[in-house]
C-alpha cells in the first residue's frame, strides 16, 4: 500500500508540475496577444484595458509575486505609446488604464494572500487525513504465517484519500484471520466506524477462540461506536441512551480463518463471498447466503460458521468490497470483475498475489475512467506452505549428520 501511495503521490507531483508550468506561461501569452492585437488595430490603445486581466490570471495560477511584477509592467505598457499618438484623445484612456491595472494589482494581491493560506490548511488537513488512513490501513505484511499477503484501497474521495473500507490479516494461535468489510458511506465520516471495528478485531481475533466469538465482539464494538456517536451528535438527549442510534448506519463484514493445514472457515455478514485463485482462472466461492449486515438486526444466537473448501498450497482467495463491482464506464455498464481476474491470474505466475492485485486495480481504474462512485479494497491470500515442513523436517536431519561426521 505504501508503494500505491508513493506511486499516486509521484503522479500528483507531475501533474502540479505541469500546471504550474501552464500558468506560468500563460499570462505572458495574454499580455503579449492584447499588445498585438492593439497595434494591428486602427484605433490606438482601444484594447490596452485587457491588460488588465493579466495580473488577476498570474495571481490565480502561480503567486503573489508574479502577480506585482507582471501587473508593473502592465501599468508601465499601459502608458508608454506604442503606435501613433493622439495625446489629446487618448492619454485618459491610458491613465485610466494604467489605474485598473493597478486596482486589479492589489485586489488580486489579497485575494492570493487568503488563497494560499487556504491552500496551507487544505494540505495539513490532507497529511493528517493520509496519516490517520496508514495507521487505520496499516501496511500489510507481505508474509503471515506462510500465507503470502497483497492489499490495496482506492478512496472514491480522491481530495481525502481515506475511505470506509477495511481489511487486515493476523497470525494468531487460531490460525491467520482475516477481517474485510465495508461502511456505509466514505470518507471522513466513516473513518470512526472503520476505526472501532478494526481496533476491536485486532483483540478479538487473538483472544476468541472461535469465529463467532470475534463476530459478536465487532457487533459490541460497533454498537458502543454508533451510541457515543448519537450522544455526541444529538447533545439534547442529555447523555441518555437514545432509541435505534444511527439506525441507518451498518457495516458489512467477511470474516475468513486459515488454519495450518489449509481449512478455510467464514463468516459472512452482507459482504461479497471471495473468488477462488489457481492456475485455471478464478471461480467464485459462495457456500451459502451471507447474514445482513452488522448494525441492522442482532446477530442470530446460533452464528452460521461455513467450512470453506480447503486452500491447498499454490491457490489463492481474492476478497473485495462491492466498491469494485458497482463501478461502471462512461456507458453505465459495470465492472466485469470475473473476467479481470481471469486475466491477472495468468499475467502474474508462482503464487504473486502483488500481481493479481496490481492487475484487477488497473483493469478497475481503466473501465472507470480514474472515477470511482465508491471505495474498493482489493485483498490476495496466496497459500505458500508447501515449503515450511520440508525445510523444518530438513533441519535435525542436518545435524545429525554433521554430529555423525558426515556433513553434507
Amino acid at each position: 500500500m505504501i508503494r500505491t501511495w508513493a506511486r499516486r503521490g509521484g503522479a500528483r507531483r507531475h501533474a502540479a508540475r505541469a500546471r504550474r508550468a501552464f500558468v506560468l506561461v500563460l499570462p505572458g501569452l495574454w499580455v503579449l496577444g492584447v499588445l498585438l492585437w492593439d497595434l494591428r488595430s486602427a484605433a490606438e490603445g482601444q484594447f490596452l484595458q485587457l491588460l488588465a486581466a493579466a495580473p488577476a490570471i498570474a495571481c490565480a495560477g502561480t503567486g503573489r509575486r508574479q502577480c506585482v511584477v507582471l501587473g508593473g509592467l502592465c501599468a508601465l505598457l499601459a502608458l508608454v505609446p506604442l503606435g501613433p499618438v493622439d495625446r489629446d484623445a487618448h492619454v485618459l484612456t491610458r491613465v485610466g488604464t494604467c489605474c485598473a491595472v493597478l486596482v486589479v494589482v492589489g485586489a488580486s494581491y489579497l485575494t492570493a494572500g487568503r488563497r494560499l493560506r487556504l491552500l496551507r490548511e487544505l494540505e495539513r488537513t490532507k497529511e493528517v487525513a493520509t496519516a490517520a488512513q496508514r495507521v487505520l490501513l496499516r501496511e500489510l505484511p507481505a508474509r503471515v504465517d506462510g500465507i503470502v499477503v497483497a492489499a490495496d484501497h482506492l478512496a472514491a474521495d480522491e481530495a481525502a484519500t481515506v475511505g470506509g473500507d477495511l481489511y487486515e490479516v493476523m497470525a494468531t494461535r487460531h490460525g491467520v484471520r482475516v477481517v474485510i468489510g465495508d461502511v456505509r458511506g466514505h470518507g471522513l465520516g466513516a473513518l470512526g466506524t472503520v476505526a472501532a471495528v478494526l481496533g476491536s478485531f485486532r483483540e478479538a481475533a487473538h483472544d476468541e477462540p472461535d469465529l463467532g466469538g470475534v463476530l459478536r465482539r465487532l457487533e459490541r464494538a460497533l454498537q458502543r461506536h454508533l451510541r457515543e456517536r448519537a450522544r455526541a451528535e444529538h447533545p439534547s438527549s442529555g447523555g441518555a441512551e437514545p432509541e435505534n442510534p444511527l439506525s441507518e448506519e451498518f457495516v458489512t463484514v467477511l470474516l475468513v480463518e486459515i488454519a495450518r493445514d489449509g481449512s478455510v472457515r467464514t463468516l459472512n455478514c452482507g459482504h461479497p463471498w471471495p473468488y477462488r485463485l489457481s492456475r485455471a482462472g478464478a471461480l467464485p466461492d459462495a457456500p451459502g447466503e451471507p447474514m445482513p449486515p452488522l448494525g441492522l438486526f442482532p446477530l442470530p444466537a446460533e452464528l452460521p460458521v461455513v467450512d470453506c473448501p480447503p486452500l491447498p498450497p499454490g491457490q489463492a482467495i481474492f476478497l473485495h468490497t462491492d466498491g469494485a463491482t458497482d463501478a461502471r464506464d462512461a456507458r453505465g455498464a459495470f465492472f466485469p470483475l470475473p473476467e479481470a481476474l481471469d486475466d491477472s491470474v495468468r499475467a502474474a505466475r508462482d503464487c504473486r498475489p502483488e500481481g493479481v492485485v496490481e492487475g484487477v486495480r488497473a483493469a478497475l481504474l481503466r473501465h472507470a475512467g480514474g472515477r470511482l462512485s465508491d471505495d474498493v479494497a482489493l485483498l490476495v491470500l496466496c497459500n505458500d506452505r508447501l515449503r515450511v515442513p520440508a525445510e523444518a523436517a530438513a533441519t535435525p536431519a542436518m545435524r545429525g549428520r554433521v554430529r555423525a561426521g558426515r556433513p553434507e
